[in-house]
């Protein structure tokens, strides 16, 4: 998982390898981390591109967020050709996540603020 961390350093701590050094502007965030991993997420108006690349598997991907008020659609595509379709869907307090992707994997996660998070793979 990549987390922010850049004011770790600032305050004399070390900073787990595991975490990423983000830099953010107003429309764009792109963070890497210490093992070559980096993605970045730009806004424009209710639409968000991602882009990142995993360095384990030298796997480039790009993905496409569209918001209609509480639904999300996106779509995403990997150097490896794997495609991938979901909605994120807000209700209340939970958010839910359903994505299909083209190696046949399905999953639901759902997401509360009292009960956390609970994945389901079909």
């Amino acid at each position: 998982m990549l987390l922010c961390s850049g004011g770790v350093q600032a305050m004399g701590m070390a900073r787990p390898s595991d975490q990423a050094t983000c830099t953010r502007s107003l429309n764009l965030l792109a963070c890497s981390d210490e093992l070559g991993n980096f993605y970045s997420v730009a806004t424009q108006g209710r639409a968000s591109y991602l882009r990142g690349y995993e360095a384990a598997d030298e796997r480039r991907w790009a993905q496409t967020n569209s918001r209609y008020g509480q639904l999300t659609l996106f779509t995403g595509l990997a150097s490896d050709g794997e495609i991938w379709i979901g909605t994120i869907q807000r209700v209340g307090w939970t958010t839910v996540t359903r994505v299909s992707s083209s190696k046949g994997t399905r999953s639901s996660i759902s997401c509360g603020r009292l009960t956390g998070c609970h994945e389901q793979r079909r």
